[in-house]
Protein backbone atom coordinates (compact mmCIF):
# COMPACT_ATOMS: atom_id res chain seq x y z
CA UNK A 1 0.00 0.00 0.00
CA UNK A 2 1.24 3.85 -0.91
CA UNK A 3 1.20 5.43 2.06
CA UNK A 4 1.14 8.81 0.53
CA UNK A 5 -1.44 7.90 -1.26
CA UNK A 6 -3.66 6.29 1.80
CA UNK A 7 -3.15 9.64 3.78
CA UNK A 8 -4.42 11.96 0.57
CA UNK A 9 -7.63 9.62 0.46
CA UNK A 10 -8.15 9.64 4.14
CA UNK A 11 -7.82 13.31 4.19
CA UNK A 12 -10.16 13.23 1.64
CA UNK A 13 -12.84 11.54 3.10
CA UNK A 14 -12.37 13.34 7.00
CA UNK A 15 -13.18 16.61 4.84
CA UNK A 16 -12.98 19.56 7.24
CA UNK A 17 -12.84 17.48 10.34
CA UNK A 18 -9.02 16.84 9.36
CA UNK A 19 -7.12 13.97 10.79
CA UNK A 20 -4.13 14.44 13.47
CA UNK A 21 -0.63 12.72 12.67
CA UNK A 22 -1.01 10.13 15.44
CA UNK A 23 -4.32 9.03 14.06
CA UNK A 24 -2.86 8.78 10.95
CA UNK A 25 -0.08 6.73 12.73
CA UNK A 26 -2.75 4.02 13.78
CA UNK A 27 -4.78 4.07 11.07
CA UNK A 28 -1.55 3.39 8.84
CA UNK A 29 0.08 1.26 11.67
CA UNK A 30 3.21 3.19 11.10
CA UNK A 31 5.18 5.47 13.71
CA UNK A 32 3.90 8.90 14.09
CA UNK A 33 7.47 10.05 12.81
CA UNK A 34 6.67 8.02 9.44
CA UNK A 35 3.19 9.81 9.18
CA UNK A 36 4.67 12.98 9.44
CA UNK A 37 6.96 12.47 7.04
CA UNK A 38 4.39 11.26 4.20
CA UNK A 39 2.18 13.98 5.49
CA UNK A 40 5.10 16.63 4.26
CA UNK A 41 5.56 14.41 1.02
CA UNK A 42 1.93 14.60 0.38
CA UNK A 43 2.40 18.44 1.18
CA UNK A 44 5.06 19.26 -1.38
CA UNK A 45 3.96 17.27 -4.20
CA UNK A 46 0.51 19.22 -4.11
CA UNK A 47 2.29 22.15 -3.65
CA UNK A 48 4.48 22.06 -7.06
CA UNK A 49 1.84 20.36 -8.91
CA UNK A 50 0.50 22.77 -11.17
CA UNK A 51 -2.47 20.04 -12.23
CA UNK A 52 -3.54 20.21 -8.44
CA UNK A 53 -6.23 22.80 -6.87
CA UNK A 54 -5.73 20.72 -3.15
CA UNK A 55 -3.39 21.87 -0.60
CA UNK A 56 -2.29 20.45 2.74
CA UNK A 57 -2.98 22.77 5.72
CA UNK A 58 -3.05 21.74 9.42
CA UNK A 59 -5.09 23.59 11.88
CA UNK A 60 -5.30 23.03 15.26
CA UNK A 61 -3.06 20.38 15.53
CA UNK A 62 -5.06 18.59 12.33
CA UNK A 63 -4.48 17.41 9.05
CA UNK A 64 -6.72 18.48 6.17
CA UNK A 65 -7.17 18.56 2.44
CA UNK A 66 -8.12 22.07 1.08
CA UNK A 67 -7.99 23.94 -1.90
CA UNK A 68 -5.68 26.55 -3.22
CA UNK A 69 -5.82 30.35 -2.64
CA UNK A 70 -5.09 30.63 -6.58
CA UNK A 71 -8.81 28.87 -6.78
CA UNK A 72 -10.80 30.96 -4.04
CA UNK A 73 -12.74 32.94 -6.31
CA UNK A 74 -14.06 30.00 -8.45
CA UNK A 75 -14.06 28.16 -5.07
CA UNK A 76 -16.25 31.03 -3.79
CA UNK A 77 -18.45 31.70 -6.69
CA UNK A 78 -19.48 27.52 -6.43
CA UNK A 79 -20.14 27.32 -2.68
CA UNK A 80 -22.97 30.35 -2.82
CA UNK A 81 -24.01 29.32 -5.77
CA UNK A 82 -26.88 27.03 -4.26
CA UNK A 83 -29.08 30.68 -2.32
CA UNK A 84 -30.06 30.77 -6.08
CA UNK A 85 -31.06 26.83 -6.53
CA UNK A 86 -33.44 24.97 -4.61
CA UNK A 87 -31.90 22.41 -1.89
CA UNK A 88 -31.08 19.12 -3.21
CA UNK A 89 -31.70 15.61 -2.58
CA UNK A 90 -28.94 14.92 -0.76
CA UNK A 91 -28.69 18.11 1.15
CA UNK A 92 -32.21 17.77 2.41
CA UNK A 93 -31.17 13.88 3.36
CA UNK A 94 -28.11 15.41 5.14
CA UNK A 95 -30.57 18.66 6.47
CA UNK A 96 -33.20 16.22 7.89
CA UNK A 97 -30.45 13.57 9.83
CA UNK A 98 -28.78 16.89 11.64
CA UNK A 99 -32.51 18.57 12.65
CA UNK A 100 -33.38 15.18 13.84
CA UNK A 101 -30.07 13.75 15.29
CA UNK A 102 -28.92 17.71 16.43
CA UNK A 103 -26.12 17.42 18.26
CA UNK A 104 -24.41 15.57 15.25
CA UNK A 105 -20.90 14.51 13.87
CA UNK A 106 -20.26 14.28 10.41
CA UNK A 107 -19.21 10.50 11.07
CA UNK A 108 -22.40 9.59 12.27
CA UNK A 109 -23.99 11.75 9.60
CA UNK A 110 -21.97 9.36 7.16
CA UNK A 111 -23.02 6.27 9.40
CA UNK A 112 -26.51 7.18 8.66
CA UNK A 113 -26.58 7.58 4.71
CA UNK A 114 -23.91 5.34 3.70
CA UNK A 115 -22.06 8.02 1.80
CA UNK A 116 -20.10 11.09 2.70
CA UNK A 117 -21.48 14.15 3.76
CA UNK A 118 -18.67 16.90 4.17
CA UNK A 119 -20.06 18.74 0.81
CA UNK A 120 -23.35 18.71 1.57
CA UNK A 121 -22.58 19.67 4.86
CA UNK A 122 -20.63 22.61 3.97
CA UNK A 123 -23.79 23.84 1.48
CA UNK A 124 -25.83 23.71 4.22
CA UNK A 125 -23.63 25.73 6.28
CA UNK A 126 -22.98 28.33 3.60
CA UNK A 127 -27.15 28.66 3.37
CA UNK A 128 -26.95 28.84 6.79
CA UNK A 129 -29.12 26.42 7.52
CA UNK A 130 -26.97 24.59 10.25
CA UNK A 131 -24.10 25.69 12.17
CA UNK A 132 -21.16 24.30 14.41
CA UNK A 133 -22.65 23.93 18.26
CA UNK A 134 -18.85 22.76 19.26
CA UNK A 135 -16.82 19.67 19.64
CA UNK A 136 -17.57 15.99 20.87
CA UNK A 137 -15.81 14.98 23.87
CA UNK A 138 -14.63 11.82 21.80
CA UNK A 139 -11.05 10.59 20.67
CA UNK A 140 -10.33 13.51 17.85
CA UNK A 141 -13.10 15.71 19.14
CA UNK A 142 -14.67 16.04 15.93
CA UNK A 143 -17.28 18.93 15.24
CA UNK A 144 -21.10 18.58 15.93
CA UNK A 145 -23.76 20.53 14.08
CA UNK A 146 -27.14 21.50 14.48
CA UNK A 147 -29.60 23.41 12.74
CA UNK A 148 -29.77 27.25 13.10
CA UNK A 149 -32.54 29.86 14.04
CA UNK A 150 -32.72 30.46 9.99
CA UNK A 151 -33.57 26.99 9.26
CA UNK A 152 -37.20 27.49 11.47
CA UNK A 153 -37.73 30.80 9.37
CA UNK A 154 -37.08 28.56 5.96
CA UNK A 155 -39.11 25.97 6.71
CA UNK A 156 -42.21 28.07 8.76
CA UNK A 157 -41.47 25.83 12.20
CA UNK A 158 -41.99 27.31 15.64
CA UNK A 159 -39.98 24.46 16.87
CA UNK A 160 -38.55 20.87 15.94
CA UNK A 161 -41.80 19.68 17.76
CA UNK A 162 -43.29 21.08 15.06
CA UNK A 163 -41.82 18.24 12.22
CA UNK A 164 -43.52 14.90 12.25
CA UNK A 165 -42.32 11.97 13.96
CA UNK A 166 -39.55 10.76 11.85
CA UNK A 167 -39.39 7.20 13.49
CA UNK A 168 -42.57 5.40 11.68
CA UNK A 169 -42.21 7.57 8.37
CA UNK A 170 -39.02 6.81 7.78
CA UNK A 171 -39.12 2.99 8.63
CA UNK A 172 -41.83 2.26 7.08
CA UNK A 173 -40.82 4.79 3.86
CA UNK A 174 -44.05 6.36 3.64
CA UNK A 175 -42.55 9.77 3.03
CA UNK A 176 -39.12 11.67 1.89
CA UNK A 177 -37.36 14.61 3.08
CA UNK A 178 -39.19 16.65 1.05
CA UNK A 179 -42.13 15.89 2.64
CA UNK A 180 -40.41 16.10 6.34
CA UNK A 181 -39.78 19.58 5.28
CA UNK A 182 -42.85 20.54 3.14
CA UNK A 183 -41.00 21.45 -0.10
CA UNK A 184 -43.18 22.99 -3.02
CA UNK A 185 -42.72 21.86 -6.73
CA UNK A 186 -40.10 24.63 -6.80
CA UNK A 187 -38.05 23.58 -4.35
CA UNK A 188 -39.17 25.96 -1.86
CA UNK A 189 -40.40 25.51 1.53
CA UNK A 190 -44.38 25.76 1.78
CA UNK A 191 -45.15 28.70 3.67
CA UNK A 192 -47.01 27.23 5.98
CA UNK A 193 -47.10 27.83 9.79
CA UNK A 194 -47.34 24.32 11.48
CA UNK A 195 -48.61 23.73 14.59
CA UNK A 196 -49.59 21.80 17.57
CA UNK A 197 -52.76 20.49 16.23
CA UNK A 198 -50.63 19.44 12.66
CA UNK A 199 -48.37 17.64 14.79
CA UNK A 200 -51.12 15.43 17.05
CA UNK A 201 -52.77 14.58 13.64
CA UNK A 202 -49.53 13.59 11.86
CA UNK A 203 -48.76 11.60 14.85
CA UNK A 204 -52.46 10.05 15.11
CA UNK A 205 -52.12 9.11 11.18
CA UNK A 206 -49.14 7.19 11.86
CA UNK A 207 -50.95 5.49 14.81
CA UNK A 208 -54.07 4.62 13.20
CA UNK A 209 -52.35 3.60 9.73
Amino acid sequence: MNAVAAIESLLFVAGEDGIAVDELANLLEIGQEWALYYVMVLRNRLQHDPQSGLRITVINERVQLVTKATYGEVVKNYAVSPFATKLSQAALETLAIIAYQQPVTRMTIDDIRGVQSSNMIHKLLERDLIMETGRQDSPGRPIIYGVTSYFYQYFGLESLEDLPDIHNLVLDGSVDEETLFKIDDNGEPEQKDFNQTDFNQTKTQETTE
